[in-house]
């Protein structure tokens, strides 16, 4: 790679004093711009020595690789001339950006808290799915399935009872995960979200009742009667609750000496909130969420389904924003009441504009030339229409701009399609073709109009308007002689990777690259790989080669096998961070190593502890030199095991 060829190409696509700070870690340039607007994109998506890039937490992040993104940084910032920056000086500077928009922190917020509680919704959605397809009426004739067969009456009964609990429960989850992000005990989040469930309060669900029949209960405290009500499937109490719950234990912890902090923060933080939250928050904050409710409720039979067109013509520009990370909260809050609300609009329309950008980007594979573009549009088509929009609204219709505009006028189409048939779902579920298990039984047919009115229109309107558009002579690459290097031969190579095995760099679970949450990872921008959720804390050489990256966070090796095979073993998520707390390194760039040498340690409760996730990820960064890259089928591995299996792209003469 010639790096200051590439530095130069990517200041000229950044636009001319754009760049205002500049850092890197052990793969990517991370970049805080004056004005993202000036950013030639196409120039960047065509630089064969760029592998992706994507904008997060005010960062641009341009992929370059282990081993070259340093190379590059230097010949990046003499010719802007910005000096170099630690990464921790970056995110300070992307935060004062992010100041001038609390919108935009609040969605950020809502996303840290929501997002790792989201697959317990989803689970206990899908099997509320299938208990509505077992006990539902008139699904499929007069009698529900149960009804047809008893003997599925207590099968029905077990798995509704699985159904309901992450939504009966919601508070601990919420407890747990809200206290964490703000930065309290989320152990002690639980522990006031049970106070806050406990049975021998009055069901949320029932408080109003209660109150209106004179059933509910009152405790006496100094005169003032507080109601003894729960607050199952409540979420914007919890998330007060937990803001002051966290609030009061940081500063006992600064005020209380060092020999009783153990003992009586938590004891103090947790009475004063519980009294608190019954005598006061609780009951304001239960307010103002069925206030919400109500009003998300009354606006959607107001408008109806012109409201619902409008909301699904716009609601792939809100995915870019990222206002969508918000939704769960308002979702949930929907669905935690459905015989109130009836259920959830939101998702039947998240449903429409992700089959709609499928479409769209299913028609760009049909209509590009170019093979990148052609192999991309195909894996993100099958993956909006599964429910994962990301890689065809970045990857494929942005950069072209008019595939994503006719998804969003599908989506607009079809969204007020089901909003005219009343189509709400009743759980949580993957918005995409298969969503129907999440729609309430007598809207699925519905539904399944409107998926089919989606994907027809979003892949029509593209392909008709794109055969002239796509013919235009760019795409077929002829003025880009580099991308050529896509279709390389054998006779072009002069040394071909061999087959080979790759062992595991360290103990623990194994988990799909796709649900790492970091699409640099997940999207497989860096390559294809593995993700191992650590149950040690030492990171082994996962084969004989030459360590070609090890930087001084010592959160990131690369290396580069003897028979050909560039691995990067990332430890973390953003513990670039970090800058070295809690690594240690074992090994210098540049050292042989052999299968099994120790590379370095990590402290995987202090990564934790610090906010990190410390999943470790093992990626073939030239996953495109071999014919394939397979994850062994293994549920957990044991340092040394093999994990990868790549096999070459060509056969040896």
């Amino acid at each position: 790679m010639n790096y200051k060829k590439v530095a130069e190409e990517i200041v000229a696509a950044l636009g001319e004093y754009n760049v205002q700070a500049a850092a890197h870690c052990a793969t990517r340039l991370r970049l805080v711009l004056k004005d993202t607007d000036k950013i030639d994109q196409q120039a960047l998506d065509n630089n064969d020595d760029v592998k992706g890039t994507f904008l997060a937490n005010g960062q641009y992040q341009i992929i370059i690789g282990p081993g070259d993104v340093n190379h590059v940084y230097k010949e990046f910032i003499q010719l802007t001339g910005v000096g170099e920056a630690s990464t921790d000086d970056l995110k300070a500077v992307a935060a004062n950006q992010k100041k001038l928009n609390p919108a935009m922190a609040l969605i950020k917020v809502l996303s840290d808290i929501f997002v790792p509680i989201v697959p317990a919704l989803v689970a206990g959605g899908l099997l509320m799915a299938i208990n509505n397809v077992l006990t539902a009426q008139n699904l499929f004739g007069p009698q529900s399935v149960v009804e047809m067969v008893p003997a599925l009456a207590d099968i029905a009964g077990i798995i509704n009872l699985m159904a309901s609990a992450p939504f009966a429960f919601l508070p601990i989850l919420v407890g747990f995960s809200a206290t964490r992000r703000f930065g309290g005990n989320p152990y002690l989040g639980a522990a006031m979200g049970m106070v806050m469930v406990m049975p021998d309060l009055v069901n949320g669900y029932g408080v109003a009742n209660a109150i209106v029949d004179g059933s509910m209960p009152y405790w006496d405290i100094f005169g003032l009667n507080v109601a003894q009500a729960g607050y199952q499937g409540s979420v914007l109490p919890v998330l007060a609750v937990a803001w002051i719950l966290a609030t009061l234990e940081k500063f006992f912890h600064k005020k209380i000496p060092a020999a009783f902090d153990f003992t009586f923060t938590p004891m103090l933080a947790l009475i004063i909130t519980g009294f608190l939250t019954f005598i006061v928050v609780g009951p304001v904050m239960r307010t103002v969420s069925d206030g919400l409710t109500d009003a998300l409720v009354w606006l959607y039979e107001t408008t109806g389904a012109l409201g619902l067109g409008v909301f699904g013509l716009f609601y792939s520009p809100i995915v870019i924003t990222g206002l969508h990370q918000s939704f769960p909260a308002i979702e949930t809050t929907l669905l935690a009441d459905v015989a109130r609300t009836g259920g959830s609009f939101i998702f039947p329309v998240a449903s429409m504009a992700n089959v709609a950008q499928g479409g769209a980007a299913l028609a760009v594979f049909l209509l590009t030339k170019n093979e990148k573009q052609k192999s991309l549009a195909s894996s993100a088509s099958i993956s909006a229409l599964l429910g994962i929009t990301e890689p065809a609204i970045f990857g494929v219709n942005l950069k072209l701009k008019f595939p994503f505009i006719c998804g969003m006028i599908a989506a607009g189409i079809s969204s007020a399609f089901i909003g005219f048939f009343h189509v709400l779902s009743v759980a949580m579920g993957p918005a995409s073709v298969i969503g129907f298990i999440s729609i309430s039984a007598s809207s699925i047919p519905f539904f399944m109009m409107g998926i089919a009115i989606s994907l027809v229109l979003g892949f029509g309107f593209t392909f008709i308007y794109g055969r002239n558009k796509m013919n235009e002579p760019v795409a077929v690459d002829v003025e880009n002689p580099t991308a050529l290097a896509v279709n390389e031969t054998p006779q072009n190579k002069e040394i071909l990777p061999q087959d080979e095995t790759i062992a595991a760099a360290v103990s623990g679970s194994v988990v799909s690259l796709k649900d790492v949450n970091d699409p640099v990872f997940s999207t497989e921008m860096m390559g294809k790989g593995v993700a191992i959720k650590p149950t040690d804390n030492t990171i082994y050489a996962p084969a004989d080669g030459q360590l070609t990256v090890a930087y001084d966070s010592k959160h990131a090796y690369g290396i580069e096998t003897d028979t050909g095979a560039e691995i990067l073993i990332h430890i973390g998520i953003d513990t670039v961070n970090l800058n070295g707390a809690h690594f240690t390194s074992a090994k210098k760039q540049g050292d042989l190593v052999k299968k099994g040498d120790v590379l370095g340690t990590f402290n995987s409760k202090e990564i934790q502890a610090a906010g990190y996730d410390d999943t470790v990820m093992m990626i073939i960064t030239n996953s495109m030199a071999y014919g394939d890259v397979e994850v062994l089928d293994k549920t957990s591995v044991a340092a040394g095991e093999n994990i990868l299996a790549v096999s070459a792209a060509y056969e040896e003469d």
